[in-house]
């Protein structure tokens, strides 16, 4: 088992997709995302059978990043419930659980410089 998750959640158009996508890979929450659709998605909402045109968003992430996932797509989402479901990631190649890794770890603090002795005003 590994630390990594695909999480899965459907926007209601393209544009939300592509907008949580860019937003969740700019802060380093996913390593990566999938956006794909429209799809027919045909459910119960309010005791009525619905259906939508949706666009699924397939997000890769770790365990350590969850939570910072869940919320953002829950501030991000039009929807009052939105789909979000995570998969555990069992196994994959060992080259690509490392990328997921170093892409999502969060950004190192850069450590202040210290001038050089011939840097320094006299």
């Amino acid at each position: 088992m590994t630390d990594k998750l695909l999480v899965m959640t459907l926007c209601g158009s393209r544009r939300e997709a592509q907008a949580m996508a860019g937003a969740l890979l700019r802060q380093r929450l996913i390593a990566c995302a999938n956006l794909g659709g429209p799809v027919e998605s045909r459910y119960r909402w309010q005791g009525r059978e619905e259906r939508a045109r949706e666009y699924p968003l397939l997000l890769k992430t770790t365990r350590a990043r969850f939570t910072q996932v869940e919320r953002e797509i829950r501030r991000r989402h039009s929807y009052q419930v939105p789909e979000i479901v995570a998969l555990e990631i069992a196994r994959g190649s060992a080259a690509y659980l490392r990328w997921m890794a170093e892409v999502t770890a969060p950004p190192r603090p850069k450590s202040a410089a210290k001038p050089s002795a011939k840097s320094k005003r006299r």
